[in-house]
């Protein structure tokens, strides 16, 4: 009976402390920070570039950090969200009916900001990863974009 126990517990705090180190990791691998050797203007022009040579749309690039501060909640350096979209790949997700409510993902973005060192930022989520996560055809089309989105920021270390 003490070695069922023990082993229950045993059990009990393994799941417990995978969990933490997953939560604790999880922010690690779900975004991706770069540093670009070009301002921000730049950075998004290269970026943009880049998405459109590969068929890619770039329905808007929105500077966060002027509604933040037309609205009153104070000034920032420069946030921009680069929105881009795949229509195919867009398509094949969202013709599954099951696959809907993965629209609240696009388009894609990458965001280029100023951090108070007066560097350039690029970060993007881990497609690949959230695809992975609902698997099936999201998963596929999710790994082809994250191949895509690593090619829009080669230039970036």
């Amino acid at each position: 009976m003490k070695n069922i126990a023990g082993m229950t517990l045993g059990f009990i705090l393994g799941v417990i402390v995978t969990g933490i180190i997953a939560w604790t990791m999880m922010p690690g691998m779900m975004l991706h920070e770069k540093l670009s050797p070009y301002d921000i203007e730049e950075t998004v022009d290269k970026i943009k570039q880049n998405a459109i040579s590969k068929g890619w749309v770039v329905p808007s690039v929105k500077p966060l950090h002027k509604s933040i501060s037309k609205h009153g909640a104070g000034d920032l350096p420069a946030v921009m969200l680069v929105n881009l979209c795949q229509p195919d790949h867009a398509f094949n997700i969202l013709r599954e009916d099951g696959n809907k409510k993965i629209s609240v993902f696009m388009p894609c973005t990458i965001s280029v900001y100023e951090k108070s060192d007066g560097k350039t930022y690029i970060a993007t989520m881990n497609a690949a990863l959230l695809g992975d996560m609902f698997g099936g055809t999201v998963a596929e089309v999710m790994g082809e974009v994250a191949v895509d989105q690593q090619s829009f920021i080669t230039f970036a270390k």
